[in-house]
């Protein structure tokens, strides 16, 4: 079942939206606000979060404070990689969530990806996932790990930058607790140790022909609760409604938190997934559609 909606994921990362065409994100603000307003108005109890954030950053969430989105949420998100892309150590955790929350009043943090890669060495993830387990668990409602699978190495990461970023963007493929042909890392025996208080973070692309056996592992790890995301840009698709359907069908068994994200290339100021729409409301107009869709 879907138990929140997450409105887009990491705004503040260049990756997933143009902060130089929005540049003090009142675009986003904007879009943002009358996303939540139409859902409160499709689905008043369906609880809301803002889409995690990366890097984890309080000017951030304190300048769309001031645009009144934080008082729109029911929960913010943080997403968190210090072992491959932050500039802090993993010990500092409980310091940036402390940071987050000194901004968002009583909002609950929900850590919505933290991960590691198995990029230098399969036991820097092992590591990875115990450690952040021993930080994390009881310090947040909802905990995501990010991801089930590697992504695989014939599809981009979603990227702006690809190998310009050297190193950066090859350890998008490593951040899996199972091997592109699903066979499973080091890190992968551990993790229901710390299921079902910690859940699963993985993103199906359109058509993802690893949708079925994802559900079948998830479940015997013993997870019950899931992030993914339905995409405004495969909205456009030939048949994506279809597709649509049998995700969120297969997902039925776990406690889906469902984001809302990707800029249409032909709804962009820019032709970009990551561009600020054109027209912010007809995002909220896909956010309702979904939501009356799929939320019972």
């Amino acid at each position: 079942m879907i138990e929140a909606v997450m409105l887009w994921n990491e705004p503040n990362n260049k990756s997933h939206w143009d902060f130089e065409l929005d540049t003090d994100w009142h675009m986003f603000a904007e879009m943002v606000n009358l996303a939540a307003d139409a859902l409160r108005a499709e689905h008043p109890t369906l609880p809301i979060v803002l889409g995690g954030i990366s890097p984890i950053d309080p000017l951030f969430m304190s300048r769309v404070k001031d645009f009144g989105v934080i008082q729109r949420m029911d929960a913010v998100a943080v997403h968190g990689f210090p072992l491959d892309w932050n500039h802090w150590q993993i010990h500092e955790w409980p310091e940036k969530l402390k940071e987050i929350r000194a901004v968002v009043d009583d909002k609950p943090i929900w850590i919505s990806e933290v991960g590691v890669s198995s990029f230098g060495a399969e036991e820097v993830q092992e590591f990875g996932l115990k450690r952040s387990a021993e930080l994390l668990l009881g310090q947040s409602p909802r905990i995501h790990w990010y991801s089930l699978y590697d992504l695989p190495k014939a599809w981009p990461a979603t990227t702006r930058h690809r190998e310009a970023e050297g190193s950066s963007y090859y350890r998008h493929f490593y951040m899996g607790l199972l091997r592109e042909d699903g066979t499973p890392k080091r890190a992968f025996r551990h993790f229901p140790d710390y299921a079902p208080e910690l859940g699963l973070c993985q993103w199906f692309h359109f058509e993802d022909h690893r949708l079925d056996a994802a559900v079948k592992v998830m479940r015997d790890l013993g997870v019950t609760y899931l992030r993914t995301g339905l995409s405004w840009a495969d909205h456009f698709r030939p048949n994506a409604l279809d597709w649509f359907d049998r995700q969120m069908r297969a997902l039925e068994p776990f406690r889906v938190t469902v984001t809302y994200c990707f800029t249409p290339e032909h709804r962009g100021i820019q032709p970009h997934h990551t561009s600020p729409p054109q027209r912010v409301e007809e995002f909220a107009e896909f956010c309702a559609q979904m939501t009356r869709r799929y939320v019972r």
